[in-house]
């Protein structure tokens, strides 16, 4: 064998050695090729080097909110509960003013709206209320954590209350609680606010919690049982304008309102 084809042979085993030791090569572009084939080139010739393949840098996303809320990109969401089989409590929560959420700082009042509703879906939604397993809440109850810049947590906003204090007083009720499954609508709170909040707050995580009387069987006084129910939403926090002002002043000649669309609540009732 004369000395260019040991040459050849040499280089094609120490390819094989690098793969079979270090696993297959991801090679992308000629100078990455260049590079890699030099490197070989020196091993065959006595020189030890290792070959260093970069991988590129993970690109961050655009438009990432700090604190992942799907109230805050929606202006509304639905949380779903299964309490028995096939029956679902509901409890939908929507901005009221300001209804762009991304308007929602740590200054400024914040006011939602929220509703919850039971559905049987072992029965046609038109069935009588005798063929339905009934849901009666007895208590509603708030309450908030929030997540700061600094680390801190506070709680500061709370609500509690026997739901049937906050409805008509010909709305089907008993000792039990408030009914849910009625045509009358369940429960229905048409605001509530969030007021001010520690300055350097970004999120603020609001837990439902939600005492129910569950009936097990349709028509059956004696099946009753007795659960609570937690549900969490999660809405972020902005900077107030005062803050953003300050920050990066506005040219006198350009609106400052913000685009609509963006965050909307839902149209309740």
């Amino acid at each position: 064998m004369d000395t260019s084809s040991r040459r050849r042979t040499l280089r094609a085993l120490a390819l094989a050695s690098v793969i079979a030791l270090g696993g297959p090569l991801t090679l992308t572009g000629c100078s990455q090729i260049i590079d890699a084939f030099n490197a070989l080139q020196a091993q065959t010739s006595g020189q030890s080097q290792s070959v260093v393949v970069s991988t590129p840098e993970p690109q961050s996303t655009a438009d990432v909110m700090p604190f992942d809320s799907r109230f805050t990109y929606d202006g509304s969401v639905s949380l779903s509960s299964e309490v028995a089989d096939g029956l679902e409590l509901r409890l939908d929560v929507w901005a009221v003013d300001p209804k762009r959420t991304m308007e929602w700082t740590s200054t400024n009042e914040k006011q939602f709206g929220f509703a919850l509703n039971v559905y049987d879906h072992r029965v046609d939604e038109k069935a009588v209320l005798a063929q339905k397993r009934r849901v009666y809440v007895s208590s509603v109850s708030i309450t908030s954590q929030t997540a700061q810049t600094g680390g801190q947590v506070s709680n500061p906003f709370q609500f509690s209350a026997d739901p049937r204090t906050l409805v008509p007083s010909d709305t089907l009720r008993s000792d039990r609680g408030l009914l849910l499954n009625s045509f009358q609508g369940g429960l229905l709170v048409p605001s509530t606010s969030i007021r001010q909040l520690p300055n350097d707050t970004y999120g603020i995580t609001l837990e439902f919690a939600l005492s129910i009387a569950v009936e097990g069987t349709a028509n059956s006084e004696a099946s009753f049982g007795q659960q609570t129910v937690y549900q969490y939403l999660p809405i972020a926090i902005f900077e107030s304008d005062a803050s953003s002002a300050a920050e990066q002043p506005t040219d006198s000649g350009e609106s400052t309102d913000r685009a609509p669309g963006w965050g909307q609540g839902n149209d309740q009732g």
